[in-house]
């Protein structure tokens, strides 16, 4: 067995040694052109020219979560594209929106502006049903957010393409039941695939039917977002504020007005990273069980785009 690696902005050596370790019956290389065809491919970001040059491929197995910039290339006729189930981000990333969501809740952003000022200040206290937070798309990364809103009493609601039964989350499902899913919602949190069908679901529209209040937690991709939609929203006040880790351009322009407003929190696309260690796990795990026939998660529908 033949496995290519391309990881554009990753260091590939690790990768290679982790996958040699956990395959040692296959040749691991890095991809160069000109490369000997290979049964699987191991990849970030990588060339047209892999996917033109190695049309054998059985399996594309993608290091990150999101898939929307391979199913922007032509990719081999017989390869099966996988993407990460988990790979360590679900953790990092029910840590990091649960910190968003009590930073607001708790107003710790308005402590910590009077603590600059010298100022010994107190809020009232708000209440948690007061504040429920409405997580879009329920995959495994959204179930374990849920899961971990869930222990400190917030109220959830979950909307998704097609109905999910997620114990302690409240359903919505389909078009038809979004502007429901978002008036219900106060806390909106963004988790979904980005494909032809979510790039711009939030804007002004759908914003708007937040309730009055509302702050946004996009973790999900930039695409997802109508960035000037949202500061209209801010400064009208029917936001209270957003936590921004995806945007349309990244890094962020300098000059971009998202820097400098003061009810946004922007942070450099951190939200979750892939552990090396899990994924590799993971990936090794799949390659066996094609091998041996055997169907494996993750396998991507490319009409549906995840």
């Amino acid at each position: 067995m033949r496995i290519t690696v391309s990881l554009t902005d990753n260091r590939p050596e690790p990768w290679i040694k982790a996958l040699r370790d956990a395959l040692p019956d296959a040749q691991v290389e890095v991809w160069a052109p000109g490369a000997p065809q290979a049964d699987h491919a191991v990849v970030w970001a990588p060339p047209q020219q892999l996917l033109d040059e190695q049309q054998g491929l059985a399996g594309i197995f993608n290091i990150g979560a999101g898939v929307d910039a391979l199913l922007k290339l032509r990719l081999p006729p017989k390869a099966k594209l996988v993407r990460i189930d988990d790979g360590g981000m679900a953790v990092q990333m029910a840590e990091f929106v649960c910190h968003a969501l009590i930073r607001h809740f708790r107003e710790l952003d308005v402590y910590q502006e009077a603590a600059r000022d010298g100022e010994w200040t107190y809020r009232r206290p708000r209440l948690r049903d007061e504040f429920a937070v409405g997580i879009m798309g329920m995959g495994v990364l959204g179930q374990r957010v849920a899961s971990a809103v869930q222990q400190f009493e917030f109220p959830v609601n979950g909307w998704s393409r097609t109905p999910k039964a997620v114990d302690g989350v409240r359903g919505f499902a389909g078009a038809e039941q979004l502007g429901d899913f978002l008036a219900a919602s106060r806390v909106l949190v963004c988790l979904l695939p980005l494909t032809p069908d979510t790039r711009g679901i939030l804007n002004k529209t759908t914003l708007s039917q937040l309730q009055t209040g509302g702050y946004l937690i996009n973790v999900a991709r930039g695409g997802h977002l109508v960035e000037e939609d949202l500061i209209p929203l801010l400064d009208a006040g029917h936001l209270a504020g957003a936590t921004l880790d995806v945007f349309q351009t990244e890094p962020l322009p300098s000059e971009h007005p998202f820097w400098r407003h003061p009810r946004i929190t922007v942070t450099p696309h951190g939200s979750a990273r892939t552990l090396r260690e899990e994924t590799v796990a993971q990936i090794a795990g799949k390659i066996r069980a094609m091998a041996r026939g055997e169907p494996v998660a993750g396998v991507v529908d490319a009409a549906r785009g995840y």
